[in-house]
């Protein structure tokens, strides 16, 4: 099902903290400031995990993976096929930003919230690949916590199964370098200690796999002893040129940032021993025991004005870090934004954070969980190293200008609505469960055009929208 939306702009201010406070409604205007709603999709009232947009031919295709499905509706209808089908990617044309249009759903692997679903998804063209069919465009995915898959999707109505990488036992957001086929698989081996880590595989050719090596931090490999090191979340990789890839460590509490040498992680020694773990290690940055590390976004080179004059320093290697909310009600320390000074790689440092003022709208009170989750992860020249895009639950998408990552600003935010289809979240107080509904962005991201893509956890669907006003201007964007 679709629901059309109107090109009216939507820029409004918060409202009164007395009114704020109460819960969203149905039917209420979305809070927004510098941003509008463009287009809307319901996702068939799947819980939605992460977005990416890919120019495919003539056409712009959102692929969208989902988390399992819930108590109450454990595998959705269909409406396309009229079938009751396990959560797991949505396949939805958004050529025209304003009218988004269901195309296809592969289901997933049987299960509710985490334990199913198809939560990640990347996607690379054959003729980019070095290996690739030319003719095909291939969807790297989770299958729940089982196994990775890969999916040809040129005819993205009818996708065809490519490869499955099975026998995990979990699997979360990996990274694949479409340029070299080189894929980082954040996986589960059965022999590791923790319940997610690194396995790099050679995807040059998706139909022929050749794993590489097995990753992870000293204590997590087999056969070790002692405390086991907190788990992997994801990587991002900058590719041969920048020669980096970014780890990610503990998604809410005792957080990381492991930075890696890559060409080092993919030729030096592979056998998961102490020493060969650190081998390909540069350095790493603790984070408090409160905070993790769920997204880390690197921006190399990034010129700050106020160092312009500065003999040494005018440009500067950052690192966004954002972290997971994951309890209902403010029921944890609050997650947020980090910015990480890497120039000095040997010894990163933390320079500024970001959150969104809880009082501005009584965020702990609305229901869901308030804090942040995730960023946008393209590079696309409209916003890289200018604007960021943030998840952040009940409190929506929140746009910050990075430009001086010392000084991170918000310059514009979308609240959306919720709708019939928005699910309850609940805490239990003194023994007796309270349950609220409220909006929960989930992950959001961008495509080369501009428009910003959110998705809801809490089964609301998809949110195009743009920005306008001063934010507008900062990208560039006519």
């Amino acid at each position: 099902m679709q629901r059309r939306v109107g090109l009216a702009v939507l820029v409004l201010s918060f409202v009164a903290p007395v009114a704020a406070s109460a819960q969203q409604v149905i039917g209420a205007a979305p809070e927004a400031s510098n941003m509008r709603l463009v287009g809307y999709n319901d996702l068939q009232a799947r819980s939605a995990y992460q977005p990416t947009i890919h120019h495919q031919g003539d056409r712009w295709i959102a692929y969208i993976g989902h988390h399992g499905g819930t108590e109450a509706v454990p595998d959705p209808v269909n409406p396309m096929t009229g079938k009751a089908e396990p959560n797991g990617t949505s396949i939805v044309d958004v050529t025209d930003p304003a009218h988004p249009r269901y195309l296809h759903h592969i289901p997933g692997q049987e299960g509710k919230y985490e334990g199913g679903g198809a939560q990640m998804v990347r996607v690379c063209d054959g003729k980019t690949l070095p290996k690739g069919d030319r003719n095909a465009v291939y969807l790297l995915r989770t299958f729940g916590s089982e196994a990775h898959e890969i999916w040809n999707v040129a005819d993205p109505e009818n996708p065809v199964l490519v490869t499955r990488l099975s026998g995990l036992k979990d699997t979360h957001k990996s990274w694949w370098e479409c340029d070299t086929g080189i894929a980082f698989l954040v996986s589960g081996a059965p022999d590791w200690r923790v319940r997610r880590m690194t396995q790099v595989y050679d995807l040059s050719d998706p139909a022929h796999p050749v794993k590489i090596r097995d990753f992870g931090l000293p204590g997590q490999e087999p056969g070790a002893t002692g405390a086991v090191p907190t788990e992997l979340h994801g990587p991002i990789s900058l590719g041969p040129q920048g020669n980096r890839v970014y780890f990610g460590y503990g998604t809410n509490k005792g957080g990381m940032l492991q930075i890696v040498d890559r060409d080092r992680l993919l030729n030096g020694p592979k056998e998961p021993t102490p020493e060969n773990l650190r081998y390909p290690e540069i350095s790493r940055m603790p984070m408090s025991a409160f905070n993790g590390a769920h997204t880390t976004f690197p921006m190399k080179g990034m010129p700050i004005a106020e160092f312009a004059k500065d003999k040494d320093g005018g440009t500067r290697d950052i690192v966004m870090i954002v972290d997971e909310a994951i309890q209902n009600e403010c029921g944890e320390p609050r997650q947020m934004v980090w910015f990480a000074d890497v120039t000095t790689e040997a010894r990163p440092m933390m320079i500024s954070s970001y959150t969104v003022p809880e009082e501005s709208c009584h965020f702990c009170s609305r229901g869901g969980r308030f804090g942040s989750h995730s960023s946008n992860e393209s590079m696309a020249p409209v916003y890289y190293k200018k604007l960021a895009f943030i998840a952040f639950f009940n409190a929506g998408v929140r746009a910050l200008d990075i430009r001086d990552p010392y000084h991170p600003r918000e310059v514009g935010y979308f609240i959306p609505s919720i709708t019939d289809k928005t699910d309850k979240r609940c805490v239990t107080i003194e023994g007796e469960e309270r349950c609220k509904v409220a909006i929960q962005t989930n992950n959001v991201e961008t495509d080369d055009r501009g428009y910003i893509y959110a998705v809801d956890r809490a089964n609301t669907g998809l949110h195009v929208l743009e920005m306008t006003g001063e934010a507008r201007a900062i990208a560039g964007l006519p």
